[in-house]
């Protein structure tokens, strides 16, 4: 027996690959719906081998649905996901909206699997920022043997995590360098974009930190461990889809870079490539389309007693956005929401 379905959002870039995923992993699905804003009303979208139409989500009724994944902005969550969980459908958001409500848990079923069984106080489940899902699923194997009391990140995040305006704003830009009478300008990033680094993402917070670097803090405390301390330099690069990060690790105790591998090569969700030699690591461009966050680059920082440095890639609408929350509806399912 499976479930009942609504993907709110399924025209944009991560409804996208929340269908694709859902069928891919042959998530049981009785029924799903599709949902969008009235200017996307009747927009076709594919889930497996079939087409879909989406409907109105201003009018749609949540009662007798399972689960709604939602992958639309934080002032559409606002409106509609509380309608959702109050009619008895189980809300896994995909916005900031949600994260740092106390009474809502925050999800990576790799890291904290057991805080679903919080979902019930408001019938809602966050989904983390895209930098913080990938790197929490690295920090929490090697957390758990040598306990980790700080953590340095510099992360370079590709222009998908700004959605598809984004997107549009590096190809256009790009082609306009090489075409110059094809010059179109964009407002979507502060500065050039092609063939730069930008290192603001989101606004800036009275303290000099942007928000999304402020996200990767607080929500690894919630999702790890408050304890951690966490310093983080966010930065938008001229890459289509997949995030890096190099992180800096300090412990309370010193951990063996060859135990560091073999710990992360057992851990779920994880795939360790790291060979010194050329090439012997992963780049965005290669975990495009792939579960699994990458390792590289394990090495001991001879700088601190305890520390390692590693190179962390992953598919930031995969990992970071679709594929999460489609394994929280997993998780869910199996262990809340049993059916058959």
């Amino acid at each position: 027996m499976g479930y009942k379905i609504v993907i709110v959002g399924a025209t944009g870039n991560v409804g996208h690959e929340m269908l694709n995923i859902l069928a891919e992993r042959e998530f049981p699905v009785d029924e799903i719906a599709v949902l969008a804003s009235r200017k996307s009303l009747g927009t076709e979208v594919s889930f497996g081998d079939k087409t879909l139409k989406t409907k109105d989500l201003d009018t749609f009724d949540f009662t007798g649905w399972d689960m709604a994944l939602f992958a639309v902005g934080s002032e559409a969550t606002q409106k509609y996901a509380s309608v959702a969980a109050k009619a008895g459908c189980v809300v896994i958001d995909n916005s900031s909206l949600y994260r740092y409500d106390p009474d809502i848990p925050l999800i990576v079923p790799e890291v904290n699997p057991e805080a679903v069984h919080g979902y019930s106080k408001k019938n809602i489940i966050a989904n983390p920022n895209c930098s913080t899902a990938q790197m929490v699923v690295a920090l929490k194997p090697l957390h758990d043997r040598a306990k980790i009391k700080r953590v340095v990140v510099s992360t370079y995040q590709s222009v998908s995590g700004g959605g598809k305006a984004a997107i549009d704003a590096l190809w256009d830009e790009t082609k306009s360098i090489y075409n110059p009478t094809d010059n179109k300008t964009q407002d979507v990033f502060t500065k050039q974009i092609a063939f730069n680094v930008i290192p603001h993402i989101d606004v800036f917070m009275d303290d000099g930190t942007t928000k999304e670097e402020w996200k990767m803090v607080v929500e690894t405390k919630k999702i790890v461990d408050k304890n951690i301390k966490v310093t983080a330099t966010c930065v938008r690069v001229p890459v289509f889809v997949g995030h890096s990060e190099s992180i800096n690790i300090e412990f309370e105790e010193f951990l063996d870079e060859d135990e560091a591998r073999d710990i992360l090569r057992e851990a779920p969700g994880i795939m360790v490539i790291d060979k010194r030699e050329d090439g012997g690591y992963v780049t965005p461009i290669e975990c495009v389309g792939d579960y699994a966050t990458f390792i590289s680059r394990i090495r001991q920082d001879s700088t601190i007693d305890n520390g390692l440095n590693l190179w962390c890639v992953s598919d930031n609408l995969r990992k970071g956005a679709a594929l999460n929350a489609v394994q929280i509806a997993e998780l869910l399912g199996r262990e809340c929401l049993k059916k058959g």
